[in-house]
């Protein structure tokens, strides 16, 4: 891949990551608050795809996307364990609230996790330091 393939793939990872941002908001206004912290992780996800292509870093899972977070940036300290942890802990709820049947989310959990979401997403975006025009 070169290039210019790359910071297409990046940019349309990051675009992805807007759009289950923006359902995750219209879930919360309408009290999905499970549906909401599954399109919050995945907003997340592509974002944290997003940084992996743009460090040349292939990945097939999710659970391989969390290990080389971890491995490829918290490690070598370019991001803070509490990124990682949030990124973790929104995937093990999203886990939860898709496939566990007596696990549901509340407003007071669902509403605070927004605001970090959008947060883990521009700290993303910062380590990946595309242009913005290209985010």
């Amino acid at each position: 891949m070169n290039d210019d393939e790359r910071n297409a793939l990046i940019s349309l990872r990051l675009k992805n990551s807007q759009s289950p941002l923006l359902e995750a908001k219209l879930l919360i206004e309408n009290k999905f608050w499970n549906a909401a912290v599954n399109r919050m992780y995945y907003a997340c996800y592509y974002a944290v795809v997003a940084l992996l292509i743009s460090k040349g870093i292939q990945v097939q899972t999710h659970t391989g996307v969390r290990q080389m977070l971890g491995l490829h940036f918290v490690k070598t300290h370019l991001l803070s364990n509490k990124y990682n942890a949030f990124f973790s802990d929104l995937f093990a709820k999203r886990h939860s609230g898709n496939y566990d049947v007596y696990i549901y989310f509340d407003e007071e959990i669902t509403t605070a996790l927004y605001p970090q979401t959008i947060t883990f997403i521009e700290t993303i975006k910062e380590l990946i330091a595309l242009p913005k025009e290209s985010q």
